[in-house]
């Protein structure tokens, strides 16, 4: 393709969804709310429920639009004491909880399906499908506990936590510090930090349409995250075509080995990103087919 066409083409890829579909994630969150607190089972717990991942972000594509809606039990919370020397659930004054997460996670189940009906509720490992209708789009229901970080002077940091079915342990996450660092970002590059996750999102994803195998592996996610940890400066060039050919090399060049990207962090800083599931072979792969794809000499 031309310069001319890819610029075009890339420019597209920036928009956010319509405002219609921005309402639906909404209405699935606020219906999702009224299914908590209509529940018998949950209702006298304290729970948060709110929309997270790339609708909070503002990074979600268009027809790409799936909403994460965060189920957080605050009564019953995981402790993490790492970076707080000396310091335990008992110095913290914190006692064994009496509504254990396996038995939450069967409550929202049913709070679901009474709401919903068992036909629009499918159980999976780490959340629970809500099918869409004309009303909300399709939400991925995620039950967590309150999660807490503890540094040396006893204060906390407030994240999520969540056991999958398959028992691989708790999953960590924090998605205000992810929510913060992003609007951060995108206002120090004047709004291109978000465009261009879309653009590499959407690239992605017709990518994996065409068959690109290197493209399957490279999560929603996990290419945000490759975003965050690219120079601002890359993400403020003239054009869209320089922005993503300077993403792309950054990405390319840094992939290379562990000791220039091992230390990356996802975007909330609080977590590594390859020091998990998330492989830098892979997304050097996907890397290298994206220049391909998009015809970058």
């Amino acid at each position: 393709m031309t310069d001319t066409e890819r610029e075009l083409l890339l420019k597209t890829w920036t928009l956010p969804p319509s405002d219609s579909e921005d309402q639906r994630a909404e209405n699935a969150c606020r219906v999702i709310t009224k299914a908590v607190r209509n529940s018998p089972q949950l209702a006298k717990w304290d729970i948060e429920v709110f929309i997270q991942g790339s609708y909070k972000n503002n990074t979600n594509v268009r027809l790409d639009s799936d909403v994460d809606v965060c189920v957080c039990l605050k009564d019953t919370i995981t402790t993490d004491y790492d970076f707080a020397p000396g310091r335990s659930d008992a110095t913290q004054g914190i006692v064994p909880a009496t509504y254990a997460y396996p038995q939450f996670k069967n409550d929202l189940q049913q709070a679901l399906i009474s709401a919903f009906g068992s036909t629009n509720v499918k159980r999976g490992n780490k959340a629970f499908n809500v099918k869409e209708n004309s009303y909300r789009v399709t939400a991925d229901v995620v039950p967590c506990l309150e999660h807490r970080r503890y540094s040396a002077g006893g204060g906390y940091v407030t994240g999520t936590s969540l056991w999958p079915d398959n028992g691989y342990g708790w999953i960590h996450n924090f998605p205000a510090q992810h929510y913060a660092n992003g609007v951060g970002k995108n206002k120090d590059t004047s709004g291109f930090f978000k465009d261009t996750v879309r653009i590499m999102k959407n690239l992605r994803n017709k990518m994996d349409e065409a068959g690109v195998p290197e493209a399957k592996p490279i999560a929603s996610f996990f290419n945000e995250c490759l975003v965050w940890n690219t120079p601002s400066a890359y993400l403020s060039l003239s054009t869209w075509n320089a922005t993503v050919r300077g993403t792309l090399g950054h990405l390319w060049d840094h992939l290379e080995t562990d000791a220039k990207c091992g230390d990356w962090g996802q975007v909330s800083e609080m977590l590594y990103l390859f020091r998990g599931t998330y492989s830098r072979a892979r997304a050097r792969d996907w890397v290298y087919a994206a220049w391909i794809w998009l015809e970058f000499k």
